[in-house]
C-alpha cells in the first residue's frame, strides 16, 4: 500500500479512493452525466473517508493543524446543514449571552453524530469565549 504522501493528489494517484458521499467515483462526475440527470446532490458531496485520507496526507506532510481540520470536516459530513449553520451562528462573537447553548450543542453533536472532535472544538471555544468575555449579546 502507498504511503499517505504517495497518494496525493488522490484523484490522480488513487482514483479508486476518490469517491463521493454516495459512493460515485470521481470519473463519473462529468458535465455529460449532470446534463443526463445521472448526478444527484449527494453524488457531489465529499465523503468522510476521503476527508480522513486527506487528514492522513496532511499529517504525513507535517501539517498537523490541517490534518485536524480535515478530521473535524469528516465528522461534519453526517451533520445536517441546518445544524452546521446554526452552530456557526452560535460561534460568532456577540451572538450568545450564555455558554449553555454551545455546551448543549457540543453534547448533541457528540451524542447524535459521534462528532467527538467537533464537540471538543466547541467546548474549547466556550472556554476561550469565557476567558475573553465574549458571551454578551451585541447583535
Amino acid at each position: 500500500m502507498k504511503s499517505p504522501l504517495e497518494q496525493y493528489p488522490v484523484a490522480e494517484k488513487c482514483p479508486e479512493r476518490a469517491v463521493s458521499a454516495s459512493g460515485k467515483p470521481i470519473d463519473e462526475l462529468t458535465l455529460e452525466e449532470v446534463m443526463a440527470g445521472r448526478v444527484a446532490p449527494d453524488d457531489i458531496r465529499i465523503s468522510a473517508d476521503v476527508l480522513q485520507l486527506q487528514a492522513q496526507i496532511a499529517r504525513a506532510a507535517g501539517r498537523e493543524g490541517l490534518a485536524r481540520n480535515f478530521e473535524r470536516s469528516a465528522e461534519l459530513v453526517a451533520v445536517p446543514e441546518d445544524i452546521i449553520l446554526e452552530t456557526y451562528e452560535m460561534l460568532r462573537p456577540g451572538r450568545l449571552e450564555d455558554p449553555k447553548p454551545l455546551i448543549e450543542r457540543a453534547e448533541m453533536l457528540r451524542r447524535e453524530y459521534g462528532a467527538q472532535a467537533i464537540a471538543a472544538f466547541l467546548e474549547e471555544a466556550v472556554a476561550v469565549y469565557q476567558r475573553r468575555k465574549l458571551f454578551r449579546r451585541r447583535y
